[in-house]
């Protein structure tokens, strides 16, 4: 126990160090979707149902986009391990670019999108409630994209705190924001889900320009914002980017797409089903974030390592970050367990939501080994350059198998929404276990071909 102890202690140490503030930032953002989902529902069920569908569609882009600038964090990690500043700021002016670029195509196909929305079958009191609250997220992906970039420029030179300040300090205004619009207050008239989109386009544009005068201004990021003003643009640099952002945004979307796509055929159970399943990936996505700050602090890490040869450290970090992750997806277990009869309550005062969603706390459970094996190991993937195959994986996993599963459950086999969630802990471990062998399996070739070259 005592040499287990000495191998991983410093591992801990560290992860817990630049993942901490990660967690606190991501936990911010799960907090205001779930106050916007409580003070929604609490404003009425069909706003509640609406925010559902939209968020859901709403997922996929913002979290593909997410998964784009993740493609920064390892290039920055080399770079600072090297201690090259000058060329962080080139690549963070490269990202820029494409989070801005993509930001605007991801726009682009939403609006798409939106002229379409009566032919997915949603109830159709909903349609006035969803069209003006869609806009409005519309509006704000592409100050989301601008913002991704400076936060993965942030983590990859392990600054994980700025972020987390600005994050915070959007996320009270923006509750504070929906508490004004939703309700109605200080001579405000209520606008209900529409009060809560305009909170948050603001909170996310107030983020961006918070990151933008903090890196002009600060004389800690003196050097990077050197590297910035006189790097020339070339294509190099953008187009590696785009490689890493787009095969990290395809593997992040593919899972975002697993819940969102199952959360429109959700959709044609009805309204009550809809705010189910709302409340549930609302809850879930609190855990999803929390292991995901530590999964990003173990793809810093592991680039780090990887970057200098170190492949025993790069084993040990991503054993040490799996066993932090799985810790805290058993501590979440246990909490949605015991409060499984009151969290639709904290939603909704409907009886048949609050019914229906103790009956889904337990598949909410069931998925947690599988989402901690994936987080690890897709950002242990990330941290070494493999990210081809960690999309391959995960379209194999989320929708050639996990998709099929929930339809056949949910509709063939009339198990409702029910069956449609069985299908999640199919498909998250499944794609833990291939995405761990994949993992394992570049580092053992990485390993033989250095003791080639040095024999």
């Amino acid at each position: 126990m005592r040499t287990f102890i000495a191998t991983y202690h410093p591992h801990y140490k560290e992860l817990i160090h630049i993942g901490i503030p990660i967690v606190i930032g991501q936990i911010g953002i799960v907090l205001v979707g779930l106050a916007d989902n409580i003070m929604v529902g609490r404003y009425d069920t069909l706003h509640l149902a609406a925010a559902s569908f939209v968020n859901s569609a709403f997922n996929i882009p913002i979290l593909f986009g997410l998964g784009f600038s993740y493609g920064l964090t390892p290039l920055v990690g080399q770079c600072f391990g090297r201690k090259d500043k000058f060329r962080i700021g080139q690549l963070l002016k490269h990202s820029l670019i494409a989070n801005g670029l993509t930001g605007v195509l991801l726009t682009l196909v939403m609006t798409v999108l939106y002229f379409n929305i009566d032919r997915l079958g949603q109830p159709q009191e909903l349609l006035p409630l969803i069209r003006p609250y869609y806009l409005l997220q519309l509006a704000s992906l592409v100050f989301v994209m601008l913002f991704n970039a400076f936060k993965q420029f942030a983590d990859g030179i392990t600054d994980t705190r700025t972020p987390m300040y600005i994050m915070i300090s959007a996320n009270v205004l923006n509750i504070i924001g929906n508490y004004i619009l939703i309700y109605g207050k200080l001579g405000i008239p209520p606008l209900g889900v529409t009060g809560a989109g305009i909170s948050t386009l603001a909170s996310r544009i107030l983020m961006l320009a918070a990151f933008i005068v903090i890196f002009c201004r600060s004389r800690h990021y003196r050097r990077y914002f050197t590297g910035y003003k006189r790097s020339q643009s070339n294509r190099k640099d953008f187009f590696t980017l785009n490689r890493m952002g787009w095969m990290i945004g395809v593997q992040m979307g593919l899972e975002t797409a697993l819940f969102s796509i199952t959360g429109i055929m959700i959709g044609w159970l009805g309204s009550i089903a809809l705010a189910s399943h709302q409340v549930m990936v609302a809850i879930s996505t609190l855990g999803f974030m929390v292991y995901y700050g530590i999964g990003a602090a173990v793809s810093v890490r592991v680039s780090n390592y990887y970057g200098q040869g170190d492949l025993l450290n790069a084993r040990r970090t991503t054993a040490a970050g799996f066993h932090l992750i799985l810790c805290l997806a058993v501590a979440a277990s246990c909490i949605f367990f015991f409060s499984k009869d009151i969290i639709g309550w904290l939603f909704t005062d409907s009886p048949e939501v609050i019914e229906m969603v103790s009956t889904l706390v337990l598949i909410l459970i069931a998925y947690q080994f599988g989402d901690s094996l994936q987080i690890t190991y897709a950002n242990s993937l990330r941290g070494i350059g493999d990210v081809t195959s960690m999309a391959v994986i995960s379209f194999i996993g989320y929708i050639v198998i996990a998709l099929p599963v929930c339809y056949l459950c949910g509709f063939v086999f009339d198990w409702g929404i029910q069956g449609v969630w069985a299908g999640y802990p199919v498909g998250l471990t499944l794609t833990g276990i291939l995405l761990c062998l994949r993992y394992y399996r570049d580092l053992r070739c990485k390993t033989h071909s250095l003791t080639t070259t040095n024999a």
